[in-house]
């Protein structure tokens, strides 16, 4: 399965493009199908039909693997972050989706999701729910990282830098590790911190790329008004719609380097668009209660 390349505009002395891996497959888009491909090959052909997972109020994540779950007829185990959550799936786009894809979805605090990693912690998930397949919370893993490195083809080594917005780091990891010599990878942290660094290093002998957080707008999944304009305005000028957690981070991100001239003149920039549309709805609601300005859909 390809994605195609889409031309955005000639700014100035850049060509930008955006590669639409969020066209990819309409359920699994983007980097979760990208993720999630050779792990579910292997459950697939496992005697355990179990997965349990972990994440957020508006994880991509989450919706990916209950959707995957659906569609292959395997058991799914959403291990969810905050108990307060408990009482209002009805009102989160995200949880009512996956629950409706029949994931089943359990609630724990913030202290214990925080030991999700914990040997003890997942011993006494085994206890509970039986043998199943951990798929890590946004779903890195070295088969995530294999299916990632698909993202890239042939034809991309004729952009000088690759833009991808970055998470856990698995994503842009895959990327990187199929860099031609004369590219540069930059990663947009929609987190605070560049601590996915060490972890693209250490999955791959490339050196040629480097993460920002200067674009994360006060952390995971914050947002203001100027990004909300920025998202609707880019929307109605190109067509393509950008999620506010990643995508639309890293293209405001790309658009202000680019005024500031970071990137070499006359070089040509893809940007990966990884998918998350899904997390909008949820968004809204949340821009709805403190009365900014909404996400065109």
């Amino acid at each position: 399965m390809k994605s195609i390349n889409q031309p955005i505009t000639l700014l100035n002395n850049w060509e930008l493009s955006i590669k639409r891996e969020d066209l990819l497959m309409p359920e699994i888009s983007g980097n979760k199908f990208r993720k999630l491909k050779y792990q579910l090959q292997q459950i697939k052909g496992s005697e355990i039909k179990t997965i349990i997972t972990f994440g957020g109020a508006f994880s991509n994540h989450i919706a990916a693997v209950a959707t995957a779950g659906k569609k292959y007829n395997l058991k799914t185990i959403g291990i969810i972050r905050g108990e307060e959550l408990r009482s209002k799936i009805s009102g989160n786009p995200t949880l009512s989706y996956a629950e409706k894809q029949g994931m089943q979805l359990e609630f724990i605090s913030r202290e214990a999701y925080r030991m999700k990693e914990n040997e003890e912690f997942i011993s006494q998930l085994k206890e509970t729910y039986g043998q199943f397949h951990l798929i890590p919370e946004g779903g890195t893993n070295d088969l995530a990282i294999k299916g990632c490195a698909e993202i890239l083809t042939l034809e991309d080594t004729a952009f000088d830098y690759i833009c991808v917005a970055v998470g856990t780091g698995g994503t842009m990891a895959g990327i990187v590790s199929t860099l031609a010599s004369n590219q540069f990878a930059l990663g947009f942290s929609a987190l605070k911190g560049t601590f996915q660094k060490k972890f693209v290093a250490q999955q791959t002998t490339q050196e040629n790329f480097e993460i920002t957080d200067s674009y994360n707008f006060g952390g995971y999944a914050k947002i203001d008004s100027d990004l909300v304009r920025f998202i609707n305005t880019f929307k109605a000028q190109h067509g393509v719609l950008l999620d506010p957690v990643y995508t639309g981070k890293m293209m405001y991100g790309i658009y202000d380097l680019i005024e500031k001239q970071y990137f070499k003149k006359n070089s040509r920039i893809l940007a990966v668009h990884t998918g998350g549309l899904q997390g909008i709805a949820g968004m809204n609601l949340m821009l709805q209660r403190k009365n900014l300005p909404l996400i065109d859909v």
